[in-house]
This record gives structure tokens, sequence and C-alpha cells, in this order.
């Protein structure tokens, strides 16, 4: 039996809101209310600031998700009191004074290294020709492409964005580990939901797991709202 009936969908770096829209498709069709946020990823604070304010639009409890960067955001804005749990889809999860850039600082060794391009007046994206294989391997070639050509310019402030006060320390979290994931190595992504209590799923996925295996990634989400 759910008990909570919102969910609040919060998007990485260099994606939007709209590739949730499997996701939503599946929770929608459950009565779940969906709500995606859209963050302009311009610094941590700022895209905390934007789900805080959509948690603030709430009837009731909800449960916060975050993808990749998203996850930082999580963190961050999760203390909420309208949030009752978090779930992590490949994502971040920093710990307090933890950034994107502290975590992805020194690799594993052999770890794949994402294809970001140098920063360009305070912006990142991703090099268009290895996006699929990096972001996006088990999605077809048109769909990575159309994501790549789509790309929303990433803040290097976001990324440098530590977090106050991490929100798992306080609320029941779970994890979506994607197994084959060529942006946040799967080792970091089970340290991650390891230290911070999470309920641990594992899906043989890329980095876009959220695009590729709504269905999947829907059941996480049913488990943190039952």
């Amino acid at each position: 039996m759910t008990t909570n009936r919102n969910i609040v969908l919060v998007h990485g770096g260099f994606v939007d809101g709209s590739g949730w829209q499997g996701v939503y498709d599946e929770l929608t069709r459950d009565g779940l209310r969906v709500h995606v946020v859209q963050n302009p990823t311009l610094s941590l604070e700022d895209d905390a600031a934007v789900s805080r304010r959509v948690l603030d639009g709430l009837d009731g409890p909800a449960v916060l998700v975050g993808h990749s960067y998203g996850g930082a955001v999580i963190s961050e804005a999760g203390t909420h009191p309208n949030v009752a749990a978090l779930a992590y889809i490949a994502a971040f999860a920093p710990d307090k004074g933890e950034s994107v850039n502290t975590l992805i600082a020194d690799p594993p060794p052999g770890a794949p290294v994402p294809p970001i391009l140098p920063p360009v007046d305070g912006f990142l994206l991703l090099d268009r020709d290895k996006f699929h294989g990096s972001f996006a391997a088990d999605l077809p070639a048109q769909t990575a492409a159309f994501m790549a050509d789509a790309q929303v310019p990433w803040g290097v402030d976001a990324l440098s964005g530590a977090v106050t006060e991490p929100a798992w320390r306080h609320k029941p979290s779970w994890y979506l580990v994607a197994t084959e994931d060529r942006m946040i190595p799967p080792p970091d992504q089970h340290m991650m939901a390891e230290r911070s209590g999470a309920t641990v799923v594992e899906a043989v996925g890329s980095h876009a797991v959220y695009v590729s295996q709504p269905a999947t990634v829907a059941d996480l989400i049913r488990q943190a709202a039952a």
C-alpha cells in the first residue's frame, strides 16, 4: 500500500527533466502525483532551492528522487519537512562538505573517464561523439544522438557546490546502482549507497538507466513510497 502519493523527480547534469517521461508514465499510471523539477544547473544552492519550491507546494509527504548530479541536489534539499524518503538513481550522494568535484577527484584505477570537454565561459558539455558510449550506451543511437545535441550546459559552480547537511543522514534512502555505468563508476555508487544506509538494487544498465529502464526505476521508487 503506497503511503506517499507525491513523487518529485530531479534530473542531473547535461540533461533536463524530459528524460523522466518513461518513469513519469509508469508512476502516474499507478495514481501517483509526479512532479518533475527543472534544474538550471548553475549552482547546487540554486538547484536545491528550485527543488524546495516544488516541495513547498505539495499537499503531503513525498519521495524525492535524484539521478546523477540530482543526487547531490536531493542530498541538500531533502531535509525539507515534506520529504519522507530519498531515491538515488545512479547518483552522487555527497556527505557533509562533499561536492561532485570531491567525489570524482580520485577515480578508481581503470575506471572510464567521462568525456567532459574543457569549460567554456564557466559551463561544461560532454563530447557529442562520445556521448552514446559514455552516458547512454543502452539506448538506441538515434535517441542518444538527440540527447547529445540537446545537452544542457552544466555550470562549473554546480559541481563545486558542497552539501551542508546530507538528507540521507535523516531520511530512509534507496539506491539503484547501474552496473554498466561509464560516468559514475559502479564501485563508487556502491560506496555511496552503503555509507548512506540505503536499500540497494542493481540494474544492468548505463548511466541513462532512468531513460532505458523506466519500469525498473519506477519499481525502486514504489518501494521508497510504500
